[in-house]
């Protein structure tokens, strides 16, 4: 992706963030818009009259495109998200669309919104997983896809111009009550048969208003970790990935000595999963527990994964056994809705804990309420397992965490370049890996570096937060994921100064 410089449109270097011209002009940092939503930190990156910059350029694009004139907005639970709401509202409204409020919802239900209101298009203000002091846009014109990479390039030219994006039309119309209704959609009439005890931890963020309910409502005898909304996220940031939320829910699984822990990101499309012994399931295997199902379901069923999956999706007997196509494409919501849909695929899945689950299981939008919901069926449909004794079931690898050391916007994309090229060179002149040669180089999304054994490991950009993404799986032992881990750090390293990791191995 073109990134450019991250000076502030609209205001001089240097301009202090309490001054007139801080309140008066939109401040939007370019490096905000990114490969499939928007972020920026906020005041420092962006003001509110640059998310309402944002929406009227936002307006001007669906006019350019010729999409309907009407758009649903909702926004997360964060001290300034309804502000920023309002800024966005009124420049949509200055660009002439109609804007139908919806408040305070998940991601997933603001998705819903569109199915239910009939209305094409939404704007989601959220910074999802992200701390306090961020904020984002994650945008959608059809439904149950958002933005990809052109199209936001696009909003950020016409954001960062200079033009007037004025037009007539614009109204606002308040939308209550679509908090039921979701659940009524996500829960359906499924009910548990086994007794099931389930601590549901949403780090106080937006989640806390909507996951307890929904499990309760199929059943299950809910434990709440950290469910009571508070705006400082006083214990962490709810990141269902981030080692902190899962060391937390394993401790509270254990105490009360439940039979799952469920996680929930900040805006409630992401799950995390700890068993009953108190272990993580990452995501990526729990997608192929999820897969299995489908695939017994629906033979020759497709299924796409993204780049930082478990190679178990290729090996899976069960998989193969029923027919099942699995493709790893780019990480990302946007990229795994529009390729999902284009491909016709049942199901998507990511390592960081988006479940796409098309008809007749869902609509085809990342959903983690509707991700607990289909475990919980899993769970169900196996009589007493415990979700330890399915993981057993899979092949054993041993997978590091996604690790993100800090490393500049401007220059990430740079990096997995080089380090494309260095395992590239590698490649060709037989060189070793922990001692594995690399037998296959996937460059769909940054570089990912498959060995003869079936081990790999992952660098990428990320497209949050200016830093990369590292990430590792041996299917011989932990010592080999250990060692392919530092053996590319060294090769990342080689390439340029990067900061330190948030989390380690």
């Amino acid at each position: 992706m073109n990134i450019p410089s991250d000076k502030p449109a609209g205001l001089e270097d240097g301009q202090n963030l309490t001054g007139w011209q801080y309140l008066n002009d939109p401040r939007i940092c370019p490096t905000g818009f990114r490969e499939y939503d928007a972020r920026w930190k906020y005041p420092e990156q962006i003001n509110l009259a640059g998310f309402r910059r944002a929406g009227s350029s936002l307006g001007a694009l669906m006019r350019e495109v010729g999409v309907r004139p009407e758009i649903v907005v909702g926004h997360d639970f964060r001290e300034y998200s309804p502000s920023l709401a309002n800024g966005l509202m009124l420049g949509l409204i200055d660009a002439g669309i109609k804007v139908l409020d919806i408040g305070m919802v998940l991601s997933p239900m603001a998705y819903f919104s569109r199915v239910c209101l009939d209305v094409p298009s939404v704007a989601m203000i959220t910074a999802s997983h992200n701390p306090n002091g961020w904020t984002g846009l994650k945008v959608g014109f059809r439904h149950p896809l958002t933005l990809g990479e052109a199209e936001i390039s696009r909003w950020r030219d016409i954001a960062l111009g200079n033009g007037s994006l004025d037009s007539v039309g614009g109204t606002l119309v308040r939308v209550p009550g679509l908090h039921e209704q979701y659940l009524d959609d996500v829960c359906g009439s499924f009910k548990m048969r086994r007794r099931l005890t389930a601590v549901c931890a949403t780090g106080n963020g937006t989640a806390s208003a909507f996951a307890p309910r929904a499990l309760e409502r199929i059943g299950v005898n809910v434990i709440r970790l950290h469910c009571e909304p508070d705006l400082r996220f006083p214990n962490y940031n709810p990141n269902p990935e981030a080692l902190e939320m899962l060391d937390d829910m394993s401790e509270a699984l254990l105490a009360a000595q439940a039979d799952i822990a469920l996680g929930f990101d900040g805006d409630g499309d992401r799950l995390g999963v700890i068993d009953e012994k108190g272990q993580v399931l990452f995501s990526d295997k729990l997608g192929v527990l999820l897969a299995r199902r489908l695939a017994r379901q629906s033979p020759g069923a497709r299924f796409v994964v993204d780049i930082k999956s478990t190679s178990i999706f290729q090996s899976d007997a069960v998989l193969h056994e029923h027919g099942a196509e699995v493709e790893y494409w780019k990480t990302g919501h946007s990229h795994l809705k529009q390729r999902m849909h284009a491909t016709g695929a049942l199901a998507a899945f990511e390592k960081s804990g988006h479940f796409y689950f098309g008809p007749p299981a869902g609509r085809g939008y990342d959903d983690g309420i509707l991700a607990a919901v289909e475990l919980c069926r899993l769970l169900d449909e196996n009589g007493e397992m415990t979700l330890s004794e399915l993981g057993t079931t899979l092949r054993r690898t041993w997978s590091s965490p996604t690790m993100s050391p800090e490393c500049d916007d401007r220059e990430k994309y740079g990096v997995v370049e080089r380090v494309k090229q260095s395992l590239v060179k590698m490649q060709g002149a037989n060189e070793r890996i922990a001692g594995l040669a690399i037998s296959d180089i996937n460059t769909v999304n940054g570089v990912r570096c498959t060995f003869d054994n079936g081990s790999w490991g992952l660098v990428r950009a990320s497209s949050n937060t200016p830093s990369l993404v590292v990430v590792c799986e041996s299917v011989a032992g932990e010592d080999e994921m250990r060692a392919i881990f530092r053996q590319l750090d060294a090769i990342v390293r080689a390439t340029a100064s990067i900061g330190p990791y948030d989390q380690q191995i």
